[in-house]
């Protein structure tokens, strides 16, 4: 199975770029017309939040537009902090398991080798985010009714923190909590996450947290820093999950650009990974 994880899209109404300088929706098109054209093709798209810039319902018309021109796999997204809940659900209400929680964006997607579990952080006007009890119950729930298949969580804000000293502000405050109920569920083997616009690898209990990079404006590389954090404009990319049934989940960071090559690898006869020739030590 490959899944394909998009994050951060901060889509924008036509001709109005985010942040004052960055043109989103066309670096978000740039990102579907690459994984559109994919080989292998991923059996689905997961989006982990920030879908829009601002929540307003014409940015979501602009994202469903979007996804509706590129993508012709299922595509399963989770909102996140620059999102607005109540237009997310009307704008994107038509795609799979949107609206099938009665309050949250969350749901389980069962159709494959590895089970998605699509997860609400969003805390209404605030940057961090939080699952709340009725969250971790649906969670503690969806994970017993299926304890063995090889599981990955899908939400928008990481549950942890990273040294990145502005992104870990808004972290998903009740890690502790999360942190407790994957112990009763050792099937949850990936946390999928956006939030930080930086590719960032850590670890909740047995879990491997894995932060995708943003398809649009990276953020600065800012490590144990005083500064305010501010966007960059480094390559936009994202992150493909490859299960193989003999050994698992490997991540890939794929790059939207396109960069010179490829080339054929050539090296020297001397090179000493091959083995002796003509007498050659």
């Amino acid at each position: 199975m490959l899944i394909a994880q998009l994050s951060d899209l901060h889509v924008r109404p036509r001709g109005i770029p985010a942040a004052r300088v960055v043109e989103t929706n066309m670096l978000v098109e740039r990102a579907l017309a690459a994984v559109a054209a994919l080989n292998p093709r991923p059996d689905v798209v997961v989006v982990s939040g920030d879908v829009t810039e601002c929540g307003r319902p014409e940015e979501y018309r602009m994202a469903a537009e979007l996804f509706r021109r590129h993508l012709t796999m299922p595509v399963f997204v989770v909102p996140g902090n620059h999102d607005r809940r109540e237009h997310f659900r009307a704008g994107l209400g038509h795609m799979p398991g949107v609206t099938k929680h009665p309050d949250f964006v969350q749901y389980a997607v069962d159709d494959y080798p590895v089970r998605l579990v699509m997860l609400d952080s969003v805390v209404p006007e605030a940057g961090h985010g939080l699952l709340c009890d009725r969250r971790l119950a649906f969670l503690d729930e969806t994970l017993g009714a299926d304890p063995h298949k090889p599981t990955m969580l899908v939400l928008h804000h990481p549950p942890m923190l990273t040294g990145a000293a502005g992104m870990d502000g808004i972290f998903l405050r009740n890690t502790t909590a999360l942190g407790a109920l994957l112990e009763r569920h050792p099937q949850v083997e990936r946390i999928l996450t956006g939030h930080h616009h930086r590719s960032i690898v850590g670890r909740l209990g047995h879990a491997i947290v894995i932060v995708a990079p943003a398809v649009v404006h990276q953020t600065e590389l800012n490590l144990l820093g005083g500064r305010p954090d501010q966007l960059v404009l480094e390559p936009p990319a994202y992150h493909l999950h490859l299960h193989l049934p003999e050994s698992g989940i490997a991540t890939h960071t794929a790059f939207v650009e396109r960069f010179p090559g490829p080339y054929p690898f050539l090296v020297d006869d001397d090179y000493p990974g091959y083995p002796a020739r003509g007498g050659k030590a």
